[in-house]
């Protein structure tokens, strides 16, 4: 049956919002950051976060996704403070941050806090985005007590898309099968920050042990152990895995 001039018109229209409102999704980025304080300064930075920080974000259109602290000695808990923001795009990231550090609140918070010298001595930031086997950075049960862990890997020499098949197929749902909660996988967006063979991702877990128990279960699970032997026929997908367990702030909107 032929379609009258309108309706194919509007079938039109509705492809292209439907084409643009896909491609708004995929233009959000995240950010991830890592401060390094001077000796002594964390609780002064956290307390800025804390009472200031985040507001003057969300007022200038950033996306709170979580704050964390490393929970491990080897990690530097005492000096780092680690955390992502949502952006609607990287051109938003740019605006917002440059509304952000023209803001006369923030310049009165900044100047205050450093009354008694300079809390943060580097500022890290990686530009990010979600591959299609993302979950909400969110989930869970966000009633806190869980213990989160940021894993970096870094993809052998034209493997990543052979790594991402592997965590796509497989590694994430036999993460659930063994407890892990899976919260968002990414990639870098910047080709210095590791864009071509860079997974970065966080995973959360009820404590401590938990996690101890369900990365010993995961290891030892034949499905696993299958679809890794399968999936490095022709080498293995990895050069280097980093991990780093993290404890959520008291202001994190996950935890």
């Amino acid at each position: 049956m032929k379609l009258p001039r309108y309706a194919f018109v509007l079938v039109l229209a509705w492809f292209a919002a439907f084409a643009t409102g896909r491609s708004a999704d995929n233009s959000r980025v995240y950010e991830m950051r890592t401060y390094y304080t001077n000796p002594g300064k964390l609780p002064d930075l956290l307390a800025r976060f804390r009472n200031h920080t985040v507001k003057i974000f969300e007022k200038h259109g950033m996306v709170n996704v979580g704050y964390w602290v490393p929970a491990d000695a080897k990690d530097n808990p005492d000096t780092t403070l680690i955390y992502v923001l949502e952006h609607k795009s990287r051109d938003a990231a740019t605006a917002s941050w440059k509304a952000f550090r023209d803001d006369p609140v923030w310049k009165d918070v900044a100047k205050k806090s450093e009354a008694n010298g300079k809390i943060v001595a580097k500022v890290e930031s990686v530009f990010l985005t979600a591959t299609d086997f993302s979950k909400a950075m969110n989930a869970g049960n966000g009633k806190g007590g869980r213990v989160f862990e940021r894993r970096t890997y870094t993809a052998a020499d034209g493997k990543q898309a052979a790594l991402d098949s592997r965590f796509r197929d497989h590694t994430v749902a036999l993460f659930k099968k063994h407890g892990i909660t899976n919260l968002g996988y990414f990639h870098p967006v910047d080709a210095d920050k590791g864009a071509s063979n860079t997974l970065v991702y966080f995973l959360a877990y009820p404590n401590r042990e938990a996690a101890a128990a369900s990365w010993k279960a995961f290891a030892a699970d034949a499905d696993w152990m299958a679809a890794r032997k399968a999936s490095e026929v022709n080498g293995k997908l990895t050069t280097k895995v980093e991990s780093v367990y993290l404890t959520p702030t008291d202001f994190s909107a996950i935890k």
